[in-house]
This record gives C-alpha cells, sequence and structure tokens, in this order.
C-alpha cells in the first residue's frame, strides 16, 4: 500500500482574516506559495524513498537531507498556519496548559518574554517552538532551517516562523515586532488541545 500523495493543509481561516498581523499579501506568498513548493518536493521526494507508507510526523523523524527538509517544511508551516484566528477573538492559555507554563517559566508573561527572546536572537532562518517532553515538561526551542522538535523525542505545541518570507512583507526586517504581534492572533484552544492530547 503506497501513501496518498499529501495534500496542502486547508487554511480554517480566510485569507485575510488574520489582518493586519499578518496580510492577505502574506497569507497568499507564505501560504499559497512557499508552502505548496515544500509539498510539492515532498510528494516527489517521497516516490521511492521507502517511507511512502509513513505519516508526515514519522517522515521527519527519520528522513534526511531533501526529504527531510520538504517533510519539516509541510510540517512546521501545517502547525503553524492552524494555530491563529482572527484578531477580534483573543484568548489566553487556560486549565492544565496555562498551570504548566506557570510552573516552568513563572507566568504566561515571563513565557511570551522567552518565547519571544528564542525566536530573535535565532540566527537566520528557522522556527521558535514551545514544546513538551514525555512528563509534561515545557521547553522552548530554537531549530534552525526546517527543524521541528518531534527530531528531540519533543511534543511541539506552538511555533513561530521566523524565515523571512513570513513577515518582510509586513514588518520588513521588524522580525520582534512581528513576534510581539503573533500573540494577538494565537489560538490558544488548538495549543491547549495539542497540550492535552498527550498529557490528559
Amino acid at each position: 500500500m503506497t501513501q496518498s500523495t499529501f495534500q496542502l493543509l486547508p487554511l480554517p481561516y480566510a485569507e485575510d482574516a488574520l489582518s493586519p498581523i499578518i496580510s492577505s499579501k502574506t497569507i497568499s506568498y507564505h501560504y499559497g506559495k512557499h508552502l505548496l513548493t515544500y509539498l510539492n518536493n515532498l510528494n516527489a521526494a517521497i516516490e521511492g524513498s521507502g517511507m511512502e507508507t509513513l505519516s508526515l510526523e514519522e517522515i521527519v523523524k527519520q528522513a534526511e537531507d531533501s526529504l527531510l527538509n520538504n517533510a519539516g517544511q509541510v510540517l512546521n508551516h501545517n502547525l503553524y498556519f492552524s494555530q491563529f484566528q482572527t484578531p477580534d477573538k483573543p484568548s489566553a492559555p487556560s486549565g492544565k496548559l496555562k498551570e504548566a507554563i506557570t510552573k516552568d517559566f513563572g507566568s504566561v508573561e515571563a513565557f511570551q518574554k522567552a518565547f519571544q527572546n528564542a525566536g530573535t536572537t535565532l540566527f537566520g532562518s528557522g522556527w521558535a517552538w514551545l514544546s513538551a517532553d514525555h512528563n509534561g515538561h515545557l521547553l522552548i526551542t530554537q531549530e534552525p532551517n526546517a527543524g521541528n522538535p518531534i527530531r528531540r523525542g519533543l511534543r511541539p505545541l506552538l511555533t513561530f516562523d521566523v524565515w523571512e518570507h513570513a513577515y518582510y512583507l509586513d514588518y520588513q526586517n521588524r522580525r520582534a515586532d512581528h513576534l510581539a504581534a503573533l500573540w494577538q492572533i494565537v489560538d490558544w484552544d488548538v495549543v491547549a488541545e495539542r497540550y492535552n492530547k498527550v498529557f490528559l
């Protein structure tokens, strides 16, 4: 049995729904061109790799080189685009997730400051991640290029993309401003669901 061709993740909102935090033009390029290119490259690279029947996560855990780069970028972007909601529906961490954030970082505000710093100080292109280990302990990691914390045995919960194509049309070189603004559109229910799925 062969793996079905991986499909482009449907956005859970309209292309202009995250504006002005992320403009429709950025979504058009970032989702409609960059992610689509990674997806097409993944589908081409998976043929004959011996990993045709694996899930996307399993491919990222096991693959190397070009296959890893493209599979990692598809997984990363799927997690990224599905964690947002419109700016008129602000939310905050709650329940067990908030308890874990407070336990491991001191407060939600301290976590956000540390997370933004991870994204701002990552040299070059890559991702800042909030992940959980097998005990539910939360960690912030920096992953260059197409890196994903599942290769470290962690469960990714939240990510900010710091490749320039994620923010340059809207913020030019002001990466820190972009990261600070993203908190206005994080859907914490999605992040909590990722956490609860494993640890509750």
